[in-house]
């Protein structure tokens, strides 16, 4: 997701302006497939804390990942108190996921997987004195093959603790499962078509399939059979010419496209009705051209 995507020494007089100030002090941590790890974002360094989600306090990240896929949730932005050596982020994985990886390689900071990646952590040993900030500490995660398109997955929470196990900040991370793209492989690109050719490919089991063409208007649609496999036929003449078609899933809410294909139209409607004689005195019907 993955398979995008975040104690107190005060005086009596000080105190309400510090809780006020805790409960301002966290930013959230998104998962934005692609970025770089440190790189800068809502929430990220530079940014108003809490500006990723406004309506979040604590500690927060959200992805989408397709089932059986991989992804990368990332977690950033924490502006409170410098928290000392020993001091741990953890992020406890939903149901039908596990963490793979921590991948993040910055200085003074160690990542750990535990046993069956039931959870990951990045735990401060570089000096006396961390401050979490100016970073992001990606976890990679692994959702289940059939997890649903569409489902949160839940269960998902992250911590952060001093050396001596206080929490500081403790948030959740909604982990979306994505729908995987669907293929458009019929008709191969390039090739010179009817106005009425048969287009195919495969997608998500049960997803609703339309083919669009470059003006994004509807040629025709259908649903994804239990194999996977789907096929349909425009249901007006497309027009001569070149054109572009593209395959759109939707299941659950959730959608994928397909590679955009070049087309070039060569025949007309009327070709698909053209008949011939079968030399017994009946008719044949001529099969559209693709």
């Amino acid at each position: 997701m993955s398979w995008s995507r975040r104690s107190w020494k005060t005086t009596v007089l000080g105190s309400l302006a510090m809780a006020m100030a805790m409960a301002m002090a966290m930013a959230g941590a998104v998962l934005v497939p692609g970025t770089a790890y440190g790189g800068v974002g809502p929430g990220g360094p530079g940014g108003a804390a809490g500006q990723g989600d406004p309506g979040r306090q604590g500690l927060w990240a959200s992805a989408t990942i397709e089932p059986g896929r991989k992804g990368v949730v990332e977690v950033g932005g924490y502006e409170g108190d410098p928290l000392g050596e020993g001091s741990v982020l953890t992020l406890t994985a939903p149901a039908g996921a596990r963490v793979t990886g921590v991948p993040f390689a910055g200085p003074g900071y160690r990542g750990a997987v535990a046993p069956g990646g039931n959870s990951g952590t990045y735990t401060f040993v570089g000096g006396a004195v961390s401050t979490w900030k100016g970073h992001r500490f990606p976890f990679s995660l692994s959702v289940a093959p059939d997890a649903e398109p569409g489902t949160r997955l839940p269960d998902c929470t992250l911590a952060l603790r001093d050396a001596g196990g206080t929490v500081h900040r403790r948030g959740t991370c909604s982990v979306m499962v994505g729908l995987p793209a669907p293929t458009l492989a019929h008709p191969a690109s390039g090739v010179p078509l009817s106005a009425l050719p048969q287009t195919s490919g495969t997608a998500y089991p049960g997803a609703q399939i339309t083919v669009r063409d470059a003006q994004e208007d509807e040629v025709c649609a259908t649903t994804a059979a239990p194999d996977g496999t789907w096929s349909c036929v425009p249901g007006r003449a497309l027009p001569a010419g070149a054109g572009r078609l593209q395959a759109t899933a939707t299941l659950n809410g959730v959608s994928a496209m397909s590679e955009q294909i070049d087309i070039v139209v060569t025949g007309s409607a009327r070709d698909e009705h053209d008949t011939v004689s079968d030399g017994g005195g009946g008719r044949l019907e001529v099969l559209p051209r693709v």
